[in-house]
């Protein structure tokens, strides 16, 4: 019997009705994870699909979906930020624990890492975050928008073009960036983190990773203990460069998720 797919919809902020598949394994699940995508992409990124199905093949049960504004999610994406972002993946783990099963772990791809990293602390169910090309900060972001196009600031909103496609940015989505601590989020966690990260990462560098793990500075006790780190050798940061580098973080993700359900 192999994996099976399913369409889900539910209700995130604001009361949009947000998209999202779910990838069954065959026979009873490990667990659930949820997985959060980057900003101005969808549940449907090559590398967040083959890493969910891969996922599923080895026994997980997946739920991607899209964040409002993005994807076939309901929304006006200039009006979201990376609070709405939370609010969406807080609506996401509920419709999860209410139609399957609590889940036990996050994964997140960029930005969607940064949220699922900044929610760990806040979902008792969750055991763990696994976070992939995922930033140190928000406000990095804000300060890249602002550059590509000054009007959002000086008018209030502008028009970006991202992966080949436009987006109205709103001042409100870089004032939700910039006010937003994650560094600090991030360190305040006594949860298991796993980071896949490229060195050579042109979108979100390296040192980036490194500072989520605490391995910037004299590491704690438990970070030493809980966080790790795996490079992706020669990717870029939506993992299209390297088709291994998929497997390769659904087979390691598939052992370190095993070893914090057998605790």
């Amino acid at each position: 019997m192999a994996r099976s797919t399913q369409r889900v919809s539910f209700t995130g902020h604001d009361d949009n009705l947000l998209a999202g598949i779910v990838e069954l394994p065959a026979g009873t699940p490990n667990g659930f994870l949820v997985f959060s995508h980057c900003f101005t992409c969808n549940k449907d990124l090559k590398a967040i699909v083959r890493i969910s199905r891969a996922l599923a093949d080895r026994g997980w049960a997946v739920l991607r979906y899209d964040f409002s504004g993005l994807g076939n999610s309901q929304g006006d994406f200039s009006c979201t930020h990376f609070r709405t972002n939370r609010e969406d993946l807080r609506a996401a783990v509920a419709f999860v624990a209410r139609e399957y099963q609590p889940p036990t772990f996050l994964i997140g791809h960029s930005f969607g890492g940064a949220a699922s990293l900044s929610m760990a602390m806040e979902l008792p169910t969750v055991r763990g975050v696994i976070a992939v090309a995922t930033p140190s900060d928000t406000y990095h972001l804000a300060n890249l928008l602002e550059k590509m196009n000054p009007e959002i600031v000086s008018y209030g909103e502008g028009s970006v073009s991202i992966g080949g496609r436009n987006h109205q940015i709103k001042r409100q989505m870089l004032d939700d960036f910039r006010s937003y601590d994650l560094n600090s989020a991030v360190r305040l966690i006594t949860k298991p983190i796993l980071a896949f990260h490229s060195p050579s990462d042109e979108t979100v560098g390296f040192q980036n990773a490194l500072i989520n793990c605490g391995m910037n500075s004299v590491p704690s006790k438990s970070q030493l203990m809980e966080r790790s780190l795996i490079s992706l050798p020669n990717c870029n940061h939506l993992l299209t460069t390297k088709d291994e580098a998929c497997v390769m973080v659904a087979e390691v993700a598939d052992g370190w998720c095993r070893r914090y359900i057998a605790d």
